[in-house]
């Protein structure tokens, strides 16, 4: 993140399907905490987004909405730094996605690789939401109306980000000015991204492999514990494996002293280091890390009014920048009819 300045503007933000865990602390929410003081950033609760694909499912949708809002708060996420709003409460997003459709083909949207892979994962085949499918133009949208100039995403998301930007071309060649603003992705360092604590590649809500954010001590005791290690390290005194141990990779992660972490991986390659013991170590770490972070969220928790008044406030501010874009986009396109 030390190639993002002042000038900079952030787009980025979550589905609002569930609470968040520890992958999403790793991979994005510390460092928006401190991306906050460096630049203007916009946080996008993405309960419009959510519904592409969990249509039956409106009430968990907008419950966790307050959920998420609850942990972007614990973990240190300023409302008075960060505008953090609600995607559905923008109207003007849903407009200019309406615009951006005119610039793009199905067939270019069925060959975006993010958008194919996500469709294989969920068995649409041809059965595809049309609002799942025109995603990435919504996506442009978001980011556009903002003009933000870094979204942050994973690997898997960069073809939207190429996207967007295809949208933004061709849009600014239509109306022979430079209306929109092309935007830059930047993928997290190497070792943000958390396996999941049963060993799989990702640690996701849907997959039930996560700590959430509001894990109570007892929750993080039991996860830890399930933690997958070295199958093959079936005795103390048997040398272990560090790679893909993904006790180690928490520790990594997580402890704050890493001149132990690299004296325990030491003693467990040699042999005479049980499970036990590293997952002790990484037990007390997350203990203290997430004790704050959880009591900071029942404290918000308690007035749910508070936070919701923090959402409209956040969310009148984002309609005041994505109208003006709009406007402008309108303009240039000559619908400024009065």
């Amino acid at each position: 993140m030390d190639n993002i300045n002042s000038q900079d503007i952030i787009l980025t933000g979550d589905r609002t399907t569930g609470q968040l865990h520890l992958g999403h602390y790793v991979g994005s929410l510390r460092n928006r905490v401190i991306l906050q003081n460096r630049c203007v950033q916009f946080l996008l609760l993405a309960d419009a987004q959510a519904l592409t694909d969990n249509m039956g499912n409106y009430l968990k949708v907008r419950d966790n909405v307050l959920q998420v809002a609850l942990d972007y708060l614990a973990v240190g996420i300023d409302p008075a730094k960060s505008t953090i709003f609600i995607q559905s409460l923008v109207p003007e997003l849903t407009e200019l996605a309406s615009y951006y459709l005119n610039l793009v083909t199905v067939a270019r949207l069925e060959r975006n690789p993010t958008i194919k892979d996500e469709i294989k994962q969920r068995g649409y085949e041809r059965d595809i939401p049309a609002g799942f499918l025109t995603y990435p133009a919504a996506q442009a949208a978001d980011i556009t109306a903002f003009k933000a100039t870094i979204v942050p995403v994973g690997e898997d998301q960069i073809p939207m980000i190429e996207q967007t930007n295809e949208i933004v071309r061709r849009f600014n060649a239509s109306v022979e000015r430079p209306v929109l603003v092309e935007t830059r992705a930047v993928v997290p360092e190497v070792g943000s991204r958390l396996p999941g604590i049963d060993g799989k590649a990702k640690m996701s809500k849907s997959l039930g492999n996560t700590i959430t954010l509001s894990a109570t001590p007892d929750d993080i005791r039991q996860a830890v514990k399930m933690m997958y290690t070295d199958p093959n390290h079936l005795r103390v005194a048997d040398p272990g494996q560090v790679e893909g141990n993904v006790v180690f990779t928490y520790l990594d992660a997580f402890h704050p002293d890493q001149a132990l972490v690299a004296e325990l991986k030491a003693r467990y390659q040699r042999g005479g280091l049980g499970d036990t013991v590293i997952k002790k170590h990484l037990e007390d770490c997350l203990q203290e890390m997430l004790a704050p972070i959880r009591e900071r969220r029942e404290r918000y928790a308690q007035d749910p009014a508070a936070v919701l008044e923090m959402l409209k406030t956040g969310t009148r501010r984002a309609r005041d920048v994505a109208a003006r874009t709009l406007s402008e986009v309108k303009a240039a396109m000559g619908l400024n009819y009065y």
